[in-house]
Protein backbone atom coordinates (compact mmCIF):
# COMPACT_ATOMS: atom_id res chain seq x y z
CA UNK A 1 0.00 0.00 0.00
CA UNK A 2 1.79 3.17 -1.24
CA UNK A 3 0.58 6.67 -0.94
CA UNK A 4 0.38 9.74 -3.30
CA UNK A 5 4.08 11.61 -3.06
CA UNK A 6 3.63 15.27 -1.55
CA UNK A 7 3.64 17.00 -4.89
CA UNK A 8 0.48 15.16 -5.78
CA UNK A 9 -1.65 16.87 -3.75
CA UNK A 10 -4.94 16.06 -5.33
CA UNK A 11 -4.21 12.21 -5.55
CA UNK A 12 -3.09 12.87 -1.85
CA UNK A 13 -6.44 13.83 -1.06
CA UNK A 14 -8.19 11.06 -3.56
CA UNK A 15 -6.12 8.27 -0.96
CA UNK A 16 -7.24 10.18 1.82
CA UNK A 17 -10.95 9.88 1.03
CA UNK A 18 -10.27 6.18 0.52
CA UNK A 19 -8.82 5.51 3.88
CA UNK A 20 -11.43 7.29 5.27
CA UNK A 21 -14.19 4.88 3.58
CA UNK A 22 -11.65 2.15 4.63
CA UNK A 23 -11.94 2.57 8.22
CA UNK A 24 -15.77 2.91 7.90
CA UNK A 25 -15.78 -0.53 5.96
CA UNK A 26 -14.53 -1.74 8.87
CA UNK A 27 -18.09 -1.35 10.75
CA UNK A 28 -19.96 -2.70 8.27
CA UNK A 29 -21.70 -5.50 9.85
CA UNK A 30 -21.81 -3.70 13.27
CA UNK A 31 -23.74 -0.73 11.10
CA UNK A 32 -26.21 -3.32 9.18
CA UNK A 33 -27.02 -4.88 12.48
CA UNK A 34 -27.81 -1.53 14.32
CA UNK A 35 -29.77 -0.56 10.93
CA UNK A 36 -31.76 -3.60 10.65
CA UNK A 37 -32.77 -3.31 14.18
CA UNK A 38 -33.43 0.43 14.23
CA UNK A 39 -36.09 -0.42 10.77
CA UNK A 40 -37.44 -3.77 11.69
CA UNK A 41 -38.41 -2.40 15.90
CA UNK A 42 -39.59 1.06 14.82
CA UNK A 43 -43.10 -0.13 14.29
CA UNK A 44 -43.59 -2.41 17.40
CA UNK A 45 -41.17 -0.90 19.73
CA UNK A 46 -40.56 2.67 18.90
CA UNK A 47 -37.86 3.71 22.20
CA UNK A 48 -36.09 0.55 21.67
CA UNK A 49 -35.84 0.88 18.20
CA UNK A 50 -34.63 4.72 18.74
CA UNK A 51 -31.54 3.29 21.45
CA UNK A 52 -30.61 1.04 18.43
CA UNK A 53 -30.61 4.33 16.07
CA UNK A 54 -28.32 6.42 18.80
CA UNK A 55 -26.21 3.13 18.76
CA UNK A 56 -26.00 3.22 14.92
CA UNK A 57 -24.98 6.78 15.10
CA UNK A 58 -22.46 6.64 17.48
CA UNK A 59 -20.78 3.49 15.99
CA UNK A 60 -20.49 6.20 12.10
CA UNK A 61 -18.90 8.07 14.68
CA UNK A 62 -16.71 5.73 16.58
CA UNK A 63 -15.23 4.99 13.32
CA UNK A 64 -14.76 8.63 12.12
CA UNK A 65 -11.12 9.08 10.75
CA UNK A 66 -10.72 13.17 10.01
CA UNK A 67 -7.58 14.96 8.35
CA UNK A 68 -4.63 15.64 10.37
CA UNK A 69 -1.70 18.51 9.69
CA UNK A 70 1.40 16.28 10.75
CA UNK A 71 4.77 18.48 11.23
CA UNK A 72 7.36 18.13 8.24
CA UNK A 73 10.40 18.16 10.64
CA UNK A 74 12.10 14.67 9.73
CA UNK A 75 13.12 14.39 13.43
CA UNK A 76 10.12 14.63 15.29
CA UNK A 77 7.89 11.54 15.92
CA UNK A 78 4.60 12.35 15.97
CA UNK A 79 2.10 10.40 18.37
CA UNK A 80 1.31 7.04 16.24
CA UNK A 81 -2.47 6.93 18.13
CA UNK A 82 -5.12 9.40 19.75
CA UNK A 83 -5.91 9.08 22.97
CA UNK A 84 -4.18 9.80 26.58
CA UNK A 85 -0.64 9.45 27.75
CA UNK A 86 -0.79 6.93 30.27
CA UNK A 87 2.73 5.59 31.25
CA UNK A 88 6.33 6.96 30.30
CA UNK A 89 9.21 5.07 31.02
CA UNK A 90 12.31 3.04 29.98
CA UNK A 91 11.72 -0.30 28.67
CA UNK A 92 13.64 -3.54 26.59
CA UNK A 93 12.22 -3.60 23.54
CA UNK A 94 13.12 -7.31 22.57
CA UNK A 95 10.94 -8.28 19.38
CA UNK A 96 12.68 -6.20 16.86
CA UNK A 97 15.68 -3.45 18.14
CA UNK A 98 16.34 -5.25 21.09
CA UNK A 99 17.40 -2.40 22.95
CA UNK A 100 16.72 -0.12 26.18
CA UNK A 101 13.97 1.52 24.69
CA UNK A 102 11.83 4.63 26.01
CA UNK A 103 8.53 3.48 26.20
CA UNK A 104 5.21 6.12 25.31
CA UNK A 105 1.91 3.94 26.15
CA UNK A 106 -0.97 5.66 24.95
CA UNK A 107 -4.67 4.64 26.23
CA UNK A 108 -7.72 5.12 23.86
CA UNK A 109 -10.92 5.70 24.56
CA UNK A 110 -14.00 4.53 23.21
CA UNK A 111 -14.21 8.10 22.15
CA UNK A 112 -11.00 8.38 20.55
CA UNK A 113 -10.01 7.82 16.76
CA UNK A 114 -9.03 4.79 16.77
CA UNK A 115 -6.82 4.65 13.43
CA UNK A 116 -3.32 4.01 13.44
CA UNK A 117 -0.54 6.66 11.85
CA UNK A 118 2.87 6.12 11.45
CA UNK A 119 5.18 7.97 13.64
CA UNK A 120 8.02 8.64 10.71
CA UNK A 121 8.57 8.88 7.43
CA UNK A 122 9.88 5.16 6.91
CA UNK A 123 9.59 1.92 5.65
CA UNK A 124 7.72 -1.32 7.33
CA UNK A 125 10.50 -3.59 7.94
CA UNK A 126 8.69 -5.74 10.84
CA UNK A 127 4.99 -6.90 11.03
CA UNK A 128 4.41 -10.10 13.75
CA UNK A 129 1.28 -10.61 15.58
CA UNK A 130 1.06 -12.19 19.25
CA UNK A 131 -1.84 -14.24 20.64
CA UNK A 132 -2.97 -13.63 23.93
CA UNK A 133 -5.39 -12.40 26.17
CA UNK A 134 -7.55 -9.33 26.52
CA UNK A 135 -7.04 -8.03 29.77
CA UNK A 136 -8.44 -4.16 30.27
CA UNK A 137 -5.75 -1.84 28.21
CA UNK A 138 -5.35 -0.06 31.33
CA UNK A 139 -4.05 -3.55 33.13
CA UNK A 140 -0.04 -2.92 34.26
CA UNK A 141 0.56 -6.19 32.27
CA UNK A 142 -1.44 -5.78 29.29
CA UNK A 143 1.42 -5.28 27.08
CA UNK A 144 3.26 -8.45 27.98
CA UNK A 145 0.00 -10.67 27.60
CA UNK A 146 -3.04 -8.96 25.25
CA UNK A 147 -2.70 -10.06 21.97
CA UNK A 148 -0.61 -7.61 19.95
CA UNK A 149 0.27 -6.54 16.59
CA UNK A 150 4.43 -5.08 16.71
CA UNK A 151 5.52 -2.81 13.69
CA UNK A 152 8.96 -1.36 13.24
CA UNK A 153 9.14 2.00 10.72
CA UNK A 154 12.76 2.64 9.67
CA UNK A 155 14.68 5.38 8.04
CA UNK A 156 18.10 6.44 7.95
CA UNK A 157 17.51 8.18 11.21
CA UNK A 158 15.98 5.69 13.45
CA UNK A 159 13.70 2.48 13.94
CA UNK A 160 10.43 3.38 15.86
CA UNK A 161 8.69 0.35 17.01
CA UNK A 162 5.16 0.97 17.68
CA UNK A 163 2.79 -2.11 19.23
CA UNK A 164 -1.20 -2.13 18.95
CA UNK A 165 -2.49 -4.04 21.75
CA UNK A 166 -5.78 -5.28 22.10
CA UNK A 167 -8.23 -4.46 25.42
CA UNK A 168 -11.05 -5.99 27.32
CA UNK A 169 -13.49 -4.64 24.71
CA UNK A 170 -11.31 -4.00 21.69
CA UNK A 171 -10.81 -7.60 20.08
CA UNK A 172 -9.82 -6.81 16.54
CA UNK A 173 -6.46 -5.53 15.01
CA UNK A 174 -6.43 -4.30 11.58
CA UNK A 175 -3.65 -4.21 9.29
CA UNK A 176 -3.93 -2.36 6.31
CA UNK A 177 -0.39 -1.85 5.50
CA UNK A 178 2.40 -4.86 5.14
CA UNK A 179 6.27 -5.17 5.60
CA UNK A 180 8.13 -3.12 2.95
CA UNK A 181 5.39 -0.61 2.31
CA UNK A 182 6.71 2.98 2.65
CA UNK A 183 4.28 5.25 4.54
CA UNK A 184 5.05 8.89 5.17
CA UNK A 185 4.70 10.36 8.50
CA UNK A 186 0.91 10.55 9.47
CA UNK A 187 -0.05 8.04 7.10
CA UNK A 188 -2.19 5.36 7.99
CA UNK A 189 -1.40 1.73 8.93
CA UNK A 190 -4.66 0.35 10.78
CA UNK A 191 -6.79 0.46 13.53
CA UNK A 192 -7.90 -0.98 16.94
CA UNK A 193 -11.76 -1.60 17.30
CA UNK A 194 -12.89 -0.08 20.73
CA UNK A 195 -10.42 0.93 23.61
CA UNK A 196 -7.61 -0.37 23.41
CA UNK A 197 -3.42 0.96 23.86
CA UNK A 198 -0.78 1.79 21.44
CA UNK A 199 2.72 2.27 22.82
CA UNK A 200 5.95 3.40 21.01
CA UNK A 201 9.23 2.22 21.15
CA UNK A 202 12.28 5.19 21.12
CA UNK A 203 15.44 5.31 21.29
CA UNK A 204 16.85 7.19 24.40
CA UNK A 205 18.56 9.65 22.76
CA UNK A 206 15.15 11.14 21.60
CA UNK A 207 13.55 14.23 23.53
CA UNK A 208 10.70 13.88 24.81
CA UNK A 209 8.48 16.45 24.55
CA UNK A 210 5.03 14.82 26.01
CA UNK A 211 4.12 13.92 29.18
CA UNK A 212 1.41 11.45 31.24
CA UNK A 213 -1.89 12.94 31.14
CA UNK A 214 -1.45 14.91 27.85
CA UNK A 215 -4.01 14.03 25.09
CA UNK A 216 -2.32 13.33 21.76
CA UNK A 217 -3.92 13.11 18.30
CA UNK A 218 -2.13 10.53 16.03
CA UNK A 219 -0.36 11.67 13.10
CA UNK A 220 -0.39 15.04 14.36
CA UNK A 221 0.76 15.18 17.84
CA UNK A 222 4.93 15.96 18.22
CA UNK A 223 5.78 13.19 21.21
CA UNK A 224 9.46 13.52 20.38
CA UNK A 225 12.30 14.52 19.02
CA UNK A 226 15.45 12.80 17.35
CA UNK A 227 19.09 14.36 17.71
CA UNK A 228 19.96 16.08 14.39
CA UNK A 229 21.66 14.09 11.93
Amino acid sequence: MRFASLDRPILKRENACNMRLQTLWEARWILLILGSLTALLWPVLTWISLAFFAAFLFTIFFFRDPDRQTPPDPNLIVAAADGTVSDIGEADENDVLKLRTRRVGIFLSIFDVHTNRAPIDGRIVYCERREGIYLDARHPECGEKNEALTWAFENSRATIVVRQLTGAVARRIVAWAKIGDELKKGERFGMIRFGSRTELYLPLSAQLLVKTGDHVLGGSTVIARLPDA
